[in-house]
């Protein structure tokens, strides 16, 4: 465990804007297997944004337009560019890696939206 370490949340006011960092260890990087998920307070987690084995991304049709997943492979690290952020975001974000027929999580980052 501890391959994959987030970073970057916090608390923000609505219309506000986040970078959320996922570094994962060099021997389990895939940037292409890997996306970001979040857990609300009395929720079920959910997909928020992926990358695709086709190079291409998906995201949860209400962050559409408005976040955008990223990846530096000299850095090992993908990125969530959360913008016009809403309290409806509030939620706990985790990095997820599937590599191996295993799935990897990391700690998760806490991202409040309040006035």
């Amino acid at each position: 465990q501890g391959q994959l370490v987030e970073s970057g949340g916090g608390l923000v006011q609505p219309g506000g804007s986040l970078r959320l960092s996922c570094q994962a260890s060099a021997r389990v990087f895939s940037a292409l297997h890997m996306g970001w998920y979040r857990q609300a307070p009395g929720k079920e987690r959910e997909l928020v944004a992926r990358f695709t084995g086709s190079r291409t991304t998906n995201y949860l049709d209400s962050v559409k337009g408005r976040f955008t997943i990223s990846m530096d492979n000299t850095k090992n690290s993908i990125y969530l560019t959360m913008n016009n952020l809403k309290p409806e975001d509030t939620a706990v974000y985790y990095c997820k890696l599937f590599l191996g027929g295993r799935e990897y999580w990391g700690q998760g980052t806490q991202v409040t939206v309040s006035s």
